[in-house]
């Protein structure tokens, strides 16, 4: 029995920049950003799956491709239960809404002041179960608030967003994400914003929630650190692709590629028990009309006159890891 929920095959996204006013009056050509490469992945069922990866590398784009919501140009193909996200109309397109959602990075700005949490959270209901009841509307807003944490429930049923902490947005935020019982949950840097003690919170929430309703999630961030405590696997993206791919485990204890490497370096650790061997970078200069090379070849380290050459691409080095560098055997 197939157990794949998601594939991403070829899946490249550019963005037309603005020309400014000057740069019109010049005859300047409207420019392009390459924001997501060539990206092919799955996400099983029930796998919390992180992308992991600095701002501007294309995590972000990604998350929003796989759920329709970019009007940029779009090449490749996404499926959803086999079938193809961007072939979807009408309403198996409303039905796709109802099994895809998203929780937003920030909850201050993704909720509606004007609506109380019993409001935001059922507004999905209103969507797409008009025929429900009032009672039945109630129960599963109930429950929803409940698997989230937020209880007693009559504390915060008339509340408005501003009457609440921001761990306790992000809830809510969750609980509407949730409350249809979708299969796939994108979850674009839930935790950004908030404080340390409550990121640890609401990670296990996630957890739980995939436990409870085997909900998927692709897990959205650019702390390492973080996406080895929640996920099952982790993709690291860089300028728009993917540089490595494996378990939680194998990303975090033995990462290949120099720039997994440099992420985990950048990561403080309190229980360290002797010095971390830093990352060292480099900045190259490169033809910029030169599009062959490694797209990290300018910050590499290891970097070979190969690397400027010829692209690397996403190749299986131990059972289930991959990566893309053609020197990930030395040892820097």
């Amino acid at each position: 029995m197939d157990n794949t929920l998601v594939t991403i095959q070829n899946l490249s996204v550019v963005y037309t920049l603005k020309t400014s006013f000057a740069g019109w009056l010049k005859g300047n050509k409207k420019r392009t950003l390459q924001a997501v490469d060539d990206l092919s992945l799955t996400l099983e069922k029930g796998e919390i799956l992180s992308l992991v990866g600095e701002s501007g590398s294309g995590k972000t784009t990604t998350g929003r491709a796989l759920l329709r919501l970019i009007k940029e140009k779009v090449r490749g193909s996404i499926h959803f239960e086999g079938r193809d996200v961007f072939s979807l109309n009408g309403r198996e397109l409303k039905e796709f809404r109802k099994k895809a959602q998203m929780i937003f990075q920030d909850p201050y700005q993704s909720l509606n002041p004007r609506d109380t949490v019993s409001r935001i959270v059922g507004e999905s209901l209103d969507i797409h179960h008009r025929e429900l009841s009032a009672e039945k509307k109630r129960e599963m807003v109930t429950q929803a608030l409940e698997w989230c944490g937020l209880k007693p429930v009559e504390r915060f049923w008339n509340r408005f967003p501003h009457e609440l902490s921001g761990g306790q947005r992000q809830r809510v935020a969750i609980a509407g994400a949730l409350i249809l019982k979708p299969q796939l949950v994108v979850a674009d840097e839930p935790v950004s914003m908030l404080d340390a003690s409550v990121r640890l919170d609401i990670l296990g929430l996630l957890n739980d929630l995939r436990a409870q309703i085997g909900v998927s999630c692709l897990f959205i961030t650019h702390d390492l650190a973080l996406a080895w405590l929640i996920s099952d696997r982790i993709a690291v993206m860089y300028a728009g692709a993917i540089v490595e791919l494996g378990s939680a485990e194998l990303i975090a204890q033995g990462a290949l590629h120099p720039y997994s490497k440099a992420l985990i370096a950048a990561q403080p650790s309190a229980t360290a028990t002797k010095e971390r061997k830093r990352a060292v970078l480099v900045d190259r200069e490169v033809d910029p009309v030169a599009k062959t090379f490694c797209r990290y070849y300018r910050r590499c380290p290891l970097a070979t006159s190969q690397c400027l050459e010829e692209a690397p691409g996403l190749s299986e080095v131990h059972p289930g890891h991959f990566v893309r560098c053609f020197n990930w055997r030395t040892d820097d």
